[in-house]
């Protein structure tokens, strides 16, 4: 077991790390525990995994609150419709078989990239297009659509909140960033409650691994403050083709 937690404690820091800057982290932490720990209930797991990474998404908020100017009053009603239909979302999970949605969501990714990638000034400028009231509608709106599929689903939360936040409010992609970590917090707490008073976290593993997860956010989230929208930018880029990569296989090649 000495050797899955330093397997874990890596992927987790590695999680943090991608995950602080445009999200995907679960595309590295979750597989890994799936993978290291074959015989522990999947729903623990998710538990485990949610402690990690809302440790890590918290620390990051945390640095980029220091050095990026956050609009509370328009982003917090998007946080609380998240967490809101993000329980809603993990409820109604068992009701719906997840596979419908795979083609669907690869299509969207497919999209997403794309368009960030032909459009070479996406997210360069911070440029806010609404006025307070519209982004606190909008922002509902979306808290709404994300938070539930990020109960109900979960894989390309963050970057779809960062497409979101560029293309529909016309954020840079650190503004967008530090954005999505706020819904984040929120759809993770949501779920990481499910978990905790259903007894599904596995406390032994997931402390060092939010330990882990923490430190990598931190140096993810330094980079991106030092380096700007154009890192940020192709960092996104790389996730999206990764989660693309992903989805693509489970789809068509899996049994």
């Amino acid at each position: 077991m000495e050797v899955e937690i330093i397997y874990l404690c890596f992927f987790a820091f590695l999680a943090g790390f991608i995950d602080s800057i445009v999200g995907g982290g679960g595309l590295i932490q979750t597989p890994a525990m799936l993978i290291l720990l074959p015989h522990q209930p999947i729903a623990s797991l998710l538990g485990t995994g949610k402690l990690a990474g809302i440790s890590g998404t918290a620390a990051a908020l945390l640095r980029y609150r220091k050095n990026v100017q956050i609009h509370w009053n328009n982003i917090l009603p998007t946080a609380i419709a998240a967490f809101i239909f993000s329980f809603i979302g993990a409820r109604a999970v068992s009701a719906i078989p997840t596979d419908k949605l795979r083609p669907l969501i690869l299509i969207l990714l497919i999209g997403v990239a794309i368009y960030t990638f032909w459009r070479k000034d996406f997210g360069s400028l911070h440029a806010p297009r609404l006025t307070a009231t519209k982004e606190k509608l909008y922002g509902m709106m979306v808290g709404l659509a994300i938070g539930f599929y990020d109960g109900f689903f979960g894989p390309g939360t963050g970057s779809f909140l960062m497409f979101i936040f560029i293309g529909l409010f016309g954020f840079n992609f650190l503004a967008a960033s530090v954005s999505a970590k706020i819904v984040n917090v929120a759809t993770n707490l949501s779920a990481l409650l499910y978990f905790v008073f259903t007894n599904q976290v596995i406390y032994h593993l997931g402390i060092p691994m939010a330990v882990c997860n923490v430190l990598g956010s931190s140096l993810g989230a330094r980079l991106a403050i030092q380096k700007g929208t154009g890192f940020i930018r192709v960092f996104f880029l790389i996730v999206v083709t990764a989660i693309i990569g992903k989805f693509a296989h489970d789809s068509f090649f899996k049994n």
